[in-house]
């Protein structure tokens, strides 16, 4: 959507305080540790844009609160399995042996939208040391969350998602809907089911002294039921706990992240084995 189609369907422009104001409502409290996934167009034009959206959510989580986004790079991929898009199997060892290695203050965010790639950016953050699927976090938790995250299973039980689930924090989805919902690739690494396989993946990193291409196991990763699994949980008995408004113009939910996975668990060795 462009700026000026952002202009025309906003009637009032979202500031700082607006959105604190908006984020308070929806039930965002200081000391809380928030995973958000989000989409700044559809919130309305924002006076200060990602910048505002990020200082609007540290006011409402306060000195206490610790705020994490995605930051994931998965053009630092295996390129066997591109497809968005596919590249030819020629360039395949090119690939491998040239890409730069990850590095946490200078790789950027790939379609993570401008508000996590934004925060990445922003003094205090820490980023986690995956080549694939990082995450940024600044706050009194951020060390706990980003330290120590594993090469194999990156979204498993040695991943910022799991030190999320530990510390009972909570998932806002702005303006997106479950598709982005990083947490239930948690779930997929915690669930059984026929269907789930584990792949050899690869990135470049870096060593010491030296730049090299690492390999090394990952599940086989879906969120095409993301969507489907959400609205599931929207109507069952655990749903009560989500609490849905708008920000801006954005519509949101926000929910503990423990629920969402643990639900998912279910539905996936459930649906999965069908």
């Amino acid at each position: 959507m462009s700026e000026k189609e952002i202009v025309q369907k906003t009637e009032v422009p979202a500031t700082i305080e607006s959105l604190q104001a908006d984020f308070r409502a929806l039930g965002v409290e200081p000391g809380m540790v928030v995973l958000v996934h989000s989409s700044l167009s559809a919130m309305g034009w924002v006076c200060g844009g990602s910048v505002a959206v990020i200082a609007a959510l540290q006011k409402a989580l306060g000195s206490t609160g610790t705020l994490v986004m995605p930051a994931h790079s998965p053009d630092l991929t295996e390129p066997s399995g591109w497809e968005s898009p596919p590249v030819p199997e020629s360039w395949w060892p090119v690939i491998r042996a040239n890409m730069p290695a990850y590095d946490p203050e200078l790789t950027p965010t790939r379609s993570m939208g401008i508000i996590a790639e934004t925060f990445r950016k922003q003094r205090g953050v820490l980023r986690s040391a995956h080549p694939q699927v990082s995450f940024c976090a600044c706050g009194p938790q951020a060390s706990r969350i980003t330290n120590n995250h594993a090469l194999a299973f990156g979204l498993g039980e040695y991943s910022p998602l799991a030190r999320i689930y530990d510390l009972h924090g909570f998932i806002l989805l702005l303006g997106v809907d479950h598709g982005n919902n990083t947490s239930m690739h948690l779930a997929e690494h915690r669930a059984t089911f026929p269907t789930k396989r584990v792949i050899q993946q690869g990135a470049p990193i870096s060593t010491a002294d030296s730049r090299r291409w690492a390999t090394f196991e990952d599940v086989d990763i879906d969120s095409s039921d993301f969507d489907r699994i959400g609205d599931d949980f929207l109507r069952s008995d655990a749903g009560h706990v989500v609490r849905r408004g708008r920000v801006g113009l954005a519509d949101c939910q926000l929910m503990p992240q423990r629920d969402v996975v643990d639900f998912t668990v279910g539905w996936l060795e459930e649906n999965r084995a069908k």
